[in-house]
């Protein structure tokens, strides 16, 4: 049988382009938040979602502790914060196809350093919580990207007094938004509660309605909702544990359920320090889980969809020293657990039925003081 050299060409060209597309559906891009004198700024490497491999690491932006980042609605762009002790600032970049980050602009923060960063859905406006002066700030977007001066910075008031060291005053450490962009959380773990605005998105602002209460001395750090939107997974930074709250979303208001522990007492004193991380929820809504640093570990848990409870599966070491943040892929197939002191990432595949996590020693590689996980599913 006889081809033609056309009829060869476009066979060979069609398999070169299924090759392509193949790679691309396998591959996810990854980046990484950092802080300390060792790092360089945030860094870029590839996940193979078939292999369980991160791949080589390089430098995608220069900046100084550039810390937790945020993706625009669709991720072409990227949102991080810059805690230089000069200049703390948070920063605008195009995401390149090779994985370097294009600056775009840069604005100046007037409530100090910044804990966390998160991107309301409509891509207008972004906001900021502010750990050390106890403050909330909104920056709006244009359409092209461009960050603009923060147009409002609201202080919280107050603490619970608990833990006189940590809790003596307001310290929001985490930012994030309903499901449907209608309300904004800002768990503060001074306050020993999650601080609850209404959005305005015509011209970006915030508005208190209400607050919902936690264990005393819990100390919130971040939190999550369930797949379905009815609840709320509250992770307790001080008490290590994790409280489940009813959420409704028609007026944002809130009911305390449940606290579930993410070690026990016996497993915590055999530490110097504990302290709570991140919390993730499965795409598949059955699993949860927290990061455990001192005790450097992940808590698996199952979820129960009716009642929101919270039961401990598994406790997994992470193989490296003090988990600041963890995150998963958007198949929900790895999860990644940053090493701050040990300069490490971690990578764990996740059983899809059980929701343990097994250690992929080849996988994992080291990245400077790493913070905060982002991927580009």
């Amino acid at each position: 049988m006889r081809f033609k050299l056309c009829d060869i060409f476009c066979f060979i060209l069609q398999a070169l382009l299924l090759l392509c597309t193949t790679v691309q559906s396998e591959v996810v891009d990854v980046y990484f938040g950092t802080g300390g004198d060792e790092a360089k700024g945030i860094y870029h490497s590839r996940l193979d979602i078939e292999k369980g491999r991160l791949g080589q690491l390089s430098l995608a932006a220069k900046v100084a502790a550039p810390g937790f980042m945020a993706w625009s609605a669709d991720k072409s762009r990227l949102y991080s914060i810059s805690n230089d002790l000069q200049a703390p600032a948070v920063l605008a970049y195009h995401v390149q196809p090779d994985g370097k980050l294009t600056e775009i602009n840069k604005v100046l923060m007037e409530a100090d350093r910044a804990a966390h960063i998160a991107v309301h859905p409509s891509g207008t406006f972004l906001i900021t919580a502010h750990y050390g002066s106890g403050k909330v700030s909104v920056f709006p977007i244009s359409e092209d990207g461009l960050l603009k001066p923060a147009t409002q910075i609201i202080q919280h008031q107050g603490g619970s007094g608990v833990i006189k060291k940590r809790q003596s005053k307001p310290h929001p450490h985490w930012s994030g938004f309903s499901p449907d962009g209608k309300f904004a959380f800002i768990p503060d773990l001074g306050m020993d509660q999650i601080v609850i605005y209404s959005v305005a998105t015509g011209q970006p602002g915030l508005k208190p309605v209400g607050a919902a209460e936690t264990v005393p001395g819990g100390g919130p750090r971040h939190m999550r909702f369930s797949i379905d939107g009815k609840f709320i997974y509250l992770l307790n930074e001080l008490t290590l544990s994790v409280t489940t709250f009813a959420y409704d979303a028609s007026d944002g208001s809130t009911e305390q359920l449940t606290t579930t522990p993410a070690l026990s007492d016996e497993v915590k004193s055999k530490e110097v320090f504990n302290s709570a991380s991140e919390i993730l929820v499965h795409p598949n809504g059955k699993f949860v889980y927290t990061g455990n640093r001192g005790n450097d570990s992940v808590t698996v848990y199952s979820a129960d969809p009716e009642s929101g409870k919270l039961e401990v599966l598994d406790v997994e070491p992470i193989r490296g020293a003090w988990p600041r943040n963890i995150n998963l892929d958007e198949s929900g197939t790895w999860l990644l657990a940053a090493g701050a002191d040990s300069n490490t990432i971690s990578l764990f595949r996740i059983n899809p039925d059980t929701g343990e996590l097994q250690f992929q020693r080849k996988g994992s590689i080291n990245v400077p003081n790493a913070i905060c996980i982002l991927l580009k599913d």
